[in-house]
């Protein structure tokens, strides 16, 4: 069963989902490339999925990677001690549902990449390519940014950066460029819809 919070306006129980992934990376001449997986309409993210029963985000981040993209735990180097929250509300049928998902940070120097069923291609993508794949995702675009500062060396991510809103997945952005495989376009975030 779900651990259920309340939604204070409605005064009634929100269901919780929790995911765990990771962000890739890997050093090109041009600076780092993140790896980005396609799962249609116009959507792009990082590799990360829901917890089993009694998994921490840890394992479920490695073994997520290891199933959307064939990479294994033995392939990335984490970086640092970095980890980061991504937090929004979305509807499921009558159901408002809470989404936390726990993101961690590896290289690689793994370049080919095996998607999973649930994908419809990949590419690595220089930080300014990721930033506009992402940009209409507003904590994606945090987590990207303090991921990208990280990788350089310039700032730890804090956990006052991880604000708990309601639906920060806020449309808007433009078209990807990348190093990609099979990727048709357009859409939005098949969780999250903007709230009148």
């Amino acid at each position: 069963m779900e651990p259920k919070e309340l939604d204070k306006e409605a005064k009634r129980p929100i269901g919780r989902i929790i995911s765990a992934g990771i962000i890739i990376f890997r050093k090109t001449p041009e600076g780092p490339k993140f790896l980005l997986l396609y799962h249609g309409r116009n959507y792009w993210n990082f590799p990360k999925g829901k917890l089993e029963v009694d998994e921490g985000s840890w394992n479920a981040a490695f073994r997520e990677v290891e199933e959307e993209t064939g990479i294994k735990k033995h392939q990335l180097r984490v970086v640092g001690n970095f980890k980061m929250q991504e937090r929004f509300i979305f509807q499921r049928g009558a159901d408002k549902m809470l989404k936390i998902v726990i993101l961690y940070l590896a290289e690689t120097n793994e370049n080919k990449v095996v998607v999973s069923d649930e994908h419809e291609g990949y590419a690595w993508f220089t930080y300014g390519g990721a930033r506009r794949v992402v940009a209409k995702y507003k904590d994606s675009l945090r987590i990207l940014k303090n991921a990208y500062e990280f990788i350089q060396g310039r700032r730890l991510p804090s956990s006052s950066e991880n604000p708990n809103r309601p639906n920060p997945h806020v449309p808007g952005g433009s078209t990807p460029s990348g190093e990609s495989q099979g990727l048709p376009s357009s859409g939005q975030h098949p969780e999250s819809k903007p709230q009148p």
